[in-house]
């Protein structure tokens, strides 16, 4: 017989923001396949073994799985947190390959702004953790 998973007891603005961040995780991942399509392009390392959109089109799908996972599984939320933070991890060499490379995109077109943007992965990393209750300690 199934048993089914304890809910992790969360906090409301834990939950608004998990739910907001599934919501703009989902979003992120429809660009992929449609209106920035070929700006998420220029974040595909040169070192990645499949075609360039073929990548952006599979991250696309997996960032849509991992925005609708935030918002509908409650019950799995420390689970898919540490997923979501290991995906943010997984994809950060694209960010590096195109401030390494001086690849515009998202108006990244300068140096200084694809830098600044490599200071946000951290932070994307510690919501999904902060958002799901990940780093709970273990009674």
């Amino acid at each position: 017989m199934a048993t089914r998973t304890p809910a992790v007891r969360s906090t409301r603005p834990r939950t608004i923001v998990r739910i907001l961040f599934g919501a703009m995780l989902t979003w992120a991942g429809i660009s992929h396949l449609t209106v920035a399509r070929e700006e998420f392009q220029a974040q595909v390392p040169k070192f990645v073994p499949l075609p360039t959109d073929v990548t952006v089109i599979a991250s696309g799908v997996v960032e849509i799985s991992l925005g609708a996972a935030l918002m509908l599984l409650a019950r799995r939320q420390v689970t898919v947190g540490w997923v979501v933070a290991v995906f943010f991890l997984a994809v950060f060499p694209g960010n590096i390959a195109q401030w390494m490379h001086h690849r515009d995109g998202f108006g990244l077109d300068t140096d200084t702004k694809r830098f600044v943007r490599l200071l946000f992965q951290p932070v994307l990393i510690a919501i999904s953790l902060w958002s799901t209750n990940a780093l709970r300690k273990r009674r």
